[in-house]
């Protein structure tokens, strides 16, 4: 009895720290990744203009470790409705495309999804 107690608790704490555990719609994410023409800079993969996706996910699992999921998902939800301003290697800056959809849903999802891809590099600089 005390085992399975002490099994419960782990499960709690790691469940509680490893963010939530969300099925995301894959081909719903890249439907939208395709309409708003985010394969034009991006790859799940392989380096384009802009990061890997995975690279992507690796980055915000650093830059977010310990923190609230919802702070990692706000920020990235951000960065593809605003348009901010993003830097190229070569150097030059242009404004990030925005992602065509209004639906929070179908964004939370996209973000989601991308956030959700294992096997990413990142090095901080």
């Amino acid at each position: 009895m005390a085992i399975a107690k002490l099994l419960s608790l782990i499960f709690v704490v790691f469940s509680i720290y490893a963010g939530p555990v969300a099925a995301f719609d894959e081909e719903a994410a890249r439907e939208l990744a395709e309409k708003s023409k985010c394969f034009k800079c991006h790859a799940v993969d392989k380096k384009k203009d802009g990061a890997p996706y995975r690279d992507i996910a690796a980055k915000y699992a650093f830059k977010y470790k310990g923190k609230p999921y919802a702070e990692a998902e706000a920020r990235a939800i951000e960065h593809i409705t605003s348009g901010e301003m993003v830097k190229f290697d070569d150097g030059h800056e242009e404004k990030h495309k925005k992602v065509k959809s209004q639906d929070t849903e179908e964004i939370k999802n996209l973000v989601g999804w991308i956030l959700s891809l294992p096997g990413g590099t990142y090095t901080p600089e």
